[in-house]
């Protein structure tokens, strides 16, 4: 009888794999990123959003304060990445709430033409050999359920987002996911599917990962 545990993605066990989760904000990257090392028995490891002390400054003045945040997002993930990297960790078996590439992807919603030249700039200094993880999970999901998920949980320092720059972030992720090429990708359609409460769920998109035959592949729940 094969189980959760003896399943692959290419030619290496799914629980010595890095898992990247992925998606705007409130989507449940985070829930699902846990769910999965859970049943995979691996480590977790989650963007540090609590940590920017410009978040919430950008949420309630975006063109004063963008370039601050993304470039304090990019050293902070550069330096979780460094770490990853120097203690082996990717290559046994991990599972993380961002990719690396997000920064570029934020900065070009959020910075003026100007900014995004230094950003640029900065990053390519910065962030070169950067690992890849080996799967890519890019959650969907309506921007109306999202927002109202990001209501409930109710943190102040998003209390300045709004459904505009939602939207904004959300069309950036998908034009970049549908040019996305540097690891095999997973499009999941969340709207119908509870990962946060069930477990049934969690093992269904194992068995959709253990059954990927390209390299980008889409997946939704349509019952």
């Amino acid at each position: 009888m094969v189980t959760l545990m003896d399943k692959r993605f290419g030619n290496r066990p799914l629980d010595q794999c890095h898992i990247a989760v992925e998606g705007a904000i409130g989507v449940g990257k985070t829930t699902l990123a846990q769910k999965l090392a859970d049943k995979l028995g691996t480590t977790t490891v989650f963007e540090q959003v609590d940590d920017n002390p410009f978040i919430e400054l950008f949420y309630r003045d975006p063109s004063r304060h963008a370039l601050s945040v993304q470039l304090s997002f990019l050293f902070s993930r550069l330096k979780q990445w460094q770490a990853l990297t120097q203690q082996n960790l990717f290559n046994q078996g991990i599972v993380t709430d961002f990719i690396f590439a997000k920064d570029h992807l934020f900065a070009t919603v959020t910075l003026s033409d100007e900014e995004l030249a230094l950003y640029e700039q900065v990053a390519k200094l910065v962030s070169v050999d950067m690992h890849k993880p080996d799967l890519v999970i890019y959650l969907q999901s309506n921007p109306n359920i999202i927002m109202d998920r990001i209501r409930g949980r109710n943190r102040p320092m998003e209390n300045g987002l709004n459904i505009e720059y939602l939207q904004k972030v959300m069309s950036a992720y998908d034009q970049y996911f549908f040019h996305y090429q540097e690891s095999p990708l997973l499009i999941v359609q969340t709207d119908r599917m509870n990962f946060a409460d069930n477990d049934e769920t969690i093992d269904a998109l194992i068995e959709r990962i253990g059954n990927m035959q390209s390299h980008n592949e889409f997946w939704a729940d349509y019952s």
